[in-house]
């Protein structure tokens, strides 16, 4: 599917409560080859996929964050087209380790490595000069990342959507979802949901000291398992963020506000 002049995108079958109508694999075409950008999940029909767009010219392969729907194809994709890796100098994940190791602020294949954790450790957007950004997961156009300590930081994420709003970019292009123009008051109501998740779990822990989990009970209106459990990450990372902050401690399973 086109999505801008030389850019294409490949959505995976591993649609999901979590991944949307699949990962978002973005093919960049080049004189030398494509550049894939987030091979997506191990699955050897998405790989096949991308093989048969790209004619077999893959002269690069490009990874945001070493979650398993994003990391999942590397392996094979390398195995059949012979191309190097590019990732962030240190890996969250045992299993990807990057032929060409990526730092914030380098300049990889005419693009600008913006490291941005909080989703992830090793979590990395790519702006091009144009004014248009892949924001993986950091920045996605159909619900706001899970943070999922420790690997997820809520403090980092929301300082890292404060340095991408600072940025004035036009155009997202996500991990997972559409395109999202215009992205500034998008990112202002992400922001502006987890301040006033946070100012909710302080009351609520001002009020008496609770559990991450009855936080989440209390506070969020999810009713699938899964994203309850997902709820209650958020939560915790709220909390270690307001930890480190002074505001609440903890006694094992028990929070409080200070």
């Amino acid at each position: 599917m086109p999505v801008l002049p030389g850019i294409s995108r490949i959505v995976a079958g591993n649609a999901g409560l979590m991944t949307y109508h699949g990962t978002n694999t973005y093919l960049l075409d080049r004189d030398d080859g494509f550049i894939v950008l987030d091979p997506g999940p191990e699955d050897e029909s998405h790989v096949d996929a991308i093989v048969k767009a790209t004619g077999g010219r893959v002269s690069a392969i490009v990874l945001s964050h070493t979650h398993a729907d994003h990391v999942g194809a590397v392996k094979a994709l390398k195995e059949r087209t012979g191309a190097p890796t590019f990732g962030f100098h240190i890996s969250d994940k045992p299993i990807f380790s990057p032929d060409i190791p990526l730092r914030d602020g380098d300049s990889v294949l005419g693009m600008t490595a913006i490291h941005t954790p909080g989703h992830a450790s090793d979590h990395l957007c790519f702006a091009l000069g144009d004014g248009t950004v892949f924001t993986a997961d950091h920045i996605m156009s159909w619900a706001s990342s899970v943070v999922s300590p420790p690997s997820g930081d809520m403090a980092a994420y929301v300082a890292n959507l404060y340095r991408m709003l600072a940025r004035g970019d036009r155009l997202y292009l996500p991990g997972h979802g559409p395109p999202l123009a215009d992205p500034k008051p998008y990112v202002e109501d992400l922001i502006a949901h987890r301040v006033n998740r946070e100012k909710a779990i302080l009351q609520t822990l001002r009020e008496g000291p609770s559990s991450a989990w009855s936080l989440m009970d209390r506070l969020y209106s999810k009713t699938h398992p899964w994203l309850r459990q997902a709820a209650e990450r958020n939560v915790i990372a709220h909390l270690l963020k307001l930890r480190s902050e002074g505001l609440v401690r903890d006694d094992g399973d028990c929070w409080r506000a200070e």
